[in-house]
């Protein structure tokens, strides 16, 4: 670069600041009023190092040597104000003697910006992982309220259509002497004590393809054969109630407050669907239920009664004995029976 070149650059070099320096001892020979209005204590014959307490001086050095340009970026302050600039450094020749051209351009405003767009990205990052995270919280919650292809089903379309299972297992379970565990013992205990319980009970169900369906206070109510049907409905829910009787006697061996609860589990048809608008639950109706729900209250603690459609599609593993009779209102009567696991089959049973 020829020293014509570089007035012609200083003309050119409105609002940019422009500076001449010994390429030996890179000291100042030469600022334009910009660059004295930014460096206001400046003086000619200073360092660069003076100004720039942190440049690479070496790399600087090098870099004039092989490509005679040296490119960066450097941030200092001025009146009370951090200034950004952009630094380009160029070899050139002041008639036989080297020097080097350094001209500033304030890209203040143009870091402000990017860090304005890096905190916007990171805020828009941060609410997007909010998002998500309450996305999932709200899922999981309607998974516990409902079977997974009913929610599918309700998030793309926003409905659920009622429908009708023409063969289902209903285990309906409550605990007896549950107003007095109640009565005698602190609230935090009680939810404490049933989430543990409704938590094992969920992991059993789930081993023989039963789906939880809701709990209310001491009532827990699972089924199997919907809403994907399944042709060991009877057998699944069975097995559950067998198992639940056994978590709950293990648990009250070595645990102070016990728990004996009464089952029902029947077979028939049941409706499902969702019921309401902004307090909505999944809910399930129909002969089936009711059934189990009577069924569950005239079992005695820590037995099991079945109807006849459950207990006729059961296999040798399972001992069933008459129970009496179950009055379905305007339905008659019908005769239930106990259902226990044949003892010689307990390993295979659960």
């Amino acid at each position: 670069m020829s020293i014509e070149a570089i007035n012609e650059q200083l003309l050119r070099a409105i609002g940019v600041g422009v500076a001449l320096l010994d390429t030996e001892t890179l000291r100042f020979r030469f600022f334009n009023d910009t660059f004295r209005e930014w460096f206001g204590d400046s003086e000619l014959g200073q360092q660069l190092s003076d100004l720039f307490p942190d440049f690479d001086i070496a790399a600087l050095k090098k870099a004039l040597t092989d490509d005679g340009r040296f490119a960066t970026e450097a941030t200092f302050r001025v009146r009370r104000r951090t200034m950004s600039v952009a630094m380009v450094f160029n070899r050139a020749l002041d008639g036989e003697e080297p020097i080097a051209v350094l001209v500033l351009q304030n890209i203040t405003r143009i870091k402000e910006l990017e860090s304005m767009i890096d905190s916007y990205s990171m805020m828009v990052e941060r609410n997007t992982r909010e998002i998500k995270r309450e996305k999932e919280q709200v899922e999981k919650l309607l998974l516990n309220m409902m079977p997974r292809s009913v929610y599918e089903e309700y998030k793309t379309f926003g409905v659920v259509t009622p429908r009708l299972y023409e063969q289902v297992s209903v285990l309906c379970l409550d605990f007896s002497g549950f107003s007095d565990l109640v009565s005698q013992h602190d609230p935090g205990v009680i939810v404490s004590e049933l989430n543990d319980i409704y938590t094992a009970f969920d992991r059993i169900g789930e081993q023989f393809g039963c789906e939880r369906i809701k709990t209310i206070g001491d009532v827990y109510i699972t089924m199997s054969g919907m809403p994907d049907p399944a042709d060991g409905h009877a057998l699944s829910v069975a097995n559950a109630a067998i198992r639940f009787i056994r978590y709950l006697e293990s648990r009250n061996a070595g645990h102070p407050i016990h728990w004996h609860c009464r089952i029902g589990v029947s077979s028939g048809a049941v409706i499902g669907s969702v019921v309401g608008v902004q307090k909505y639950i999944y809910d399930v109706f129909g002969p089936a239920v009711s059934q189990a729900n009577l069924l569950c209250q005239h079992a005695r603690p820590m037995k099991i009664i079945a109807n006849h459609a459950l207990a006729d599609q059961l296999d040798e593993r399972f001992s069933v004995r008459p129970s009496g009779k179950l009055d379905l209102g305007q339905q008659g009567t019908e005769e239930i029976l106990s259902l226990e696991a044949e003892v010689k089959a307990n390993q295979g049973v659960g």
